[in-house]
C-alpha cells in the first residue's frame, strides 16, 4: 500500500512510498483510511521542528471503517464508521495513566509520529482508542474528531468555559476556530477572534461563519481596545492562546478582566518568551496550560460534531489523493488551506 512517510530525520525528508499493509495484533483494529487531515504537528515534523520516531507513516487525524479485528476484540465488526484516540504507546501503570491521562504519559509515542499512522490506506489501532462515528456525520469531517477534542479539553475540561462568558481567541488557526466553536457550544459568548493580515483572506471569514461576534486584524486595529469595547471596559472572562504566537502570549494578560481566565494551546517553538508576569499578578489571573485531549475529550467532541453545534465542513478547504501529499501539504503550510485532506484512492477536489 502507499504510505507519506517521515524517511529520516531532517527538514523534508518525507516521501510517498510503497509500505508493508499492517496486519491487527491481539487487542488491535486494522482501519481502512476514508480521510485524514494534515495536522500542524505534520507540517512541523516535514520542518524537522516536532518530536518523531523515523521512518514513520505520518498522520493522526483520520475516519475509516474497520476492515479487520485483531484477536480477542469484541465490541466492533467490519464495516463500522470509527475514529481513534492517538494515545499509543501510553503505559497504562504510571499515576498519569491511571487517573485518566494517559494523553499526557510521558511513554505515549503517538500514531504518526512514534508509530505508523493515518497517511495510508490502512493504520492499525488498539480497539480501546476508538470511538464509533455518530450517524449522520461524514467521514470528511469525522476525520476533525481529534482537533474538536483537543479543544474540548482547552476550552470546557482545563479553562472551565461556562454560559455566558466573553471569550477572545488569539489565533484563528484549525484548533482556534473549534475552540470559537466549543466556546460558542458552551453557551460563551460575546466571541472576539484576533487574526493577522495573512488571515483575512481565509481564516477571518470562516471565523464570522461560525459564531465570531467580531474579528480583529490586529495589524491595523487594536486587539485590546476591541476586547474592551466588546465587554463594557471589563476585560474578557476568558482568552484562549491558539497562535503561538510571542506576540500574542505578551498580550493575553490584557485582554482579561481582574480574576479572568487564560487557556493557552500554541507551541512558540522557543526556549522562552515574554510574559508580563507583574500584570498577571495584580489581576490575579488563573493560566491553564492545555495539551492533547482525554477519553472524555472525545466523547464530547464527537457529540458535538454529530449534532451540528461543532461544524467541521468550513474548515475543510481541500481534499485530495495521497500522490498530492505535498500540495496539501504546501497549501495549509501557506495559509492558502485551513485543513487539507489526503483521501486514499480519491481523484480529490483541490483549493476552489
Amino acid at each position: 500500500m502507499l504510505g507519506v512517510v517521515k524517511v529520516g530525520r531532517g527538514k523534508g525528508l518525507v516521501e510517498l512510498r510503497e509500505v508493508e499493509e499492517p496486519a491487527p495484533g491481539p487487542g488491535e483494529v486494522k482501519i481502512r483510511i476514508s480521510a485524514a487531515a494534515i495536522c500542524g504537528s505534520d507540517l512541523h515534523i516535514w520542518r524537522d521542528a516536532h518530536p518523531y520516531w523515523p521512518p514513520v507513516v505520518l498522520g493522526h487525524e483520520f475516519s475509516g471503517t474497520v476492515s479487520a479485528l485483531g484477536e480477542g476484540v469484541t465490541g466492533y465488526v467490519v464495516g463500522d464508521r470509527v475514529v481513534s484516540e492517538t494515545s499509543t504507546g501510553s503505559c497504562g501503570d504510571c499515576f498519569l495513566c491511571r487517573s485518566g491521562n494517559r494523553h499526557i504519559c510521558p511513554d505515549k509515542r503517538a500514531a504518526g509520529i512514534g508509530r505508523d499512522g493515518a497517511f495510508a490506506d490502512y493504520v492499525v489501532m488498539p480497539a480501546g482508542l476508538l470511538h464509533r462515528i455518530p450517524d449522520g456525520l461524514s467521514l470528511e469531517e469525522a476525520a476533525l474528531s481529534e482537533p474538536t477534542a483537543i479543544a474540548v479539553h482547552a476550552v470546557m475540561e482545563r479553562a472551565g468555559v461556562r454560559a455566558g462568558e466573553s471569550v477572545v481567541i488569539t489565533g484563528p488557526g484549525p484548533i482556534g476556530l473549534l475552540c470559537l466553536q466549543v466556546a460558542r457550544a458552551s453557551g460563551a459568548g460575546p466571541m472576539v477572534v484576533g487574526g493577522t493580515p495573512a488571515d483575512l483572506p481565509l481564516r477571518l471569514p470562516v471565523a464570522t461563519a461560525t459564531g465570531a461576534d467580531a474579528v480583529v486584524n490586529v495589524a491595523e486595529e487594536d486587539l485590546v481596545e476591541r476586547v474592551m469595547a466588546a465587554t463594557g471596559g471589563v476585560g474578557a472572562d476568558l482568552a484562549i492562546e491558539t497562535s503561538g504566537s510571542p506576540a500574542a502570549v505578551e498580550l493575553l494578560p490584557h485582554l482579561v478582566r481582574r480574576l479572568g481566565r487564560i487557556g493557552v494551546l500554541g507551541v512558540t517553538g522557543r526556549p522562552a518568551v515574554q510574559f508580563p508576569w507583574d500584570v498577571a499578578v495584580f489581576k490575579g489571573l488563573e493560566v491553564q496550560f492545555s495539551f492533547s485531549s482525554r477519553h472524555t475529550s472525545w466523547i464530547t467532541g464527537l457529540r458535538l460534531l454529530g449534532s451540528g453545534r461543532v461544524r467541521a465542513r468550513p474548515l475543510i478547504s481541500m481534499e485530495v489523493p495521497l500522490q498530492r501529499w505535498q500540495e496539501a501539504f504546501e497549501a495549509q503550510a501557506e495559509g492558502r488551506a485551513i485543513k487539507s485532506l489526503l483521501v486514499p484512492g480519491a481523484s480529490g477536489k483541490g483549493l476552489s
